[in-house]
């Protein structure tokens, strides 16, 4: 691809696909275009067996400014079907999802950094939701996954007063995984892809599902929802390596 195309994708390492927003001129601002640019990446992280984990992140010093207000009373919010803002915020992914955070996060920025399982961010970066100033509501998973993430008054003061939360303090919360200086989120986010594509494809795989399938449900309910996807496993090859691994006290070979 070339530096006009909204979305970036490249391979920096076998089993990592690195999806790139590349519209820096507006903060990678989301608009129809760019949502399913991201759409179409993310169908091939999911399809493409050569593919263990995805790294989101942003070119020109910011992850992602939202939907693009400029095309939103033109275009609308720019969902992907079923999937939500840019194919993500609504989507079921099988396979781990990292965000890479340099500069803002903000509106449905903020909102596709909540919709990936790790996050790495510069210590000067900075999250938020300021929809309710636009006469807009955080549609796309801010009002249902922050209240989960925070402490309740933290984020109900983001969400009500549009306030601004620094990478450091998001880090002090856990909504961040790993805080670095400036220019090094990408870096540390590809340290954490090693961490988890090291380990088995199917672990890693039905471990995100029991996670997605079971929130919110009470323990009853859950195991049996966990139980079918967890005890075929068991009997797959991958578990038998990793027991004689154990007992020969090597690494195991997962992919050999």
């Amino acid at each position: 691809m070339d530096s006009h195309d909204p979305v970036l994708t490249t391979e920096p390492r076998p089993g990592v696909l690195l999806i790139t927003l590349n519209r820096p001129h507006v903060r990678n601002a989301v608009d129809r275009t760019l949502a399913h640019a991201v759409d179409a990446a993310l169908t091939r992280l999911e399809t493409d067996s050569s593919l263990n984990v995805g790294i989101l992140t942003g070119a020109g010093g910011h992850f992602c400014s939202g939907m693009d207000l400029k095309a939103f009373p033109a275009e609308g919010v720019p969902v992907v079907a079923d999937r939500g803002l840019a194919g993500l915020t609504r989507a079921r992914l099988r396979k781990p999802l990292i965000a890479a955070v340099e500069g803002a996060a903000v509106a449905g920025g903020f909102e596709l950094a909540l919709a990936c399982d790790l996050v790495t961010a510069a210590d000067t970066a900075f999250f938020a939701l300021p929809e309710v100033a636009r006469g807009l509501i955080a549609a796309e998973g801010g009002a249902i996954r922050l209240p989960g993430r925070l402490p309740y008054h933290v984020a109900m003061e983001m969400l009500l007063t549009a306030s601004p939360l620094s990478a450091p303090d998001a880090a002090r919360h856990g909504l961040v995984n790993q805080l670095t200086s400036v220019g090094q989120a990408l870096q540390a986010a590809l340290a954490l892809a090693d961490r988890v594509q090291a380990h088995s494809r199917d672990a890693i795989r039905i471990t995100k599902q029991i996670v997605q399938d079971t929130r919110g449900l009470d323990d009853h309910t859950a195991y049996a929802v966990q139980d079918p996807l967890s005890t075929p496993v068991f009997a797959t090859t991958a578990a038998s390596e990793g027991a004689r691994a154990f007992v020969e006290k090597r690494r195991p070979a997962w992919h050999a």
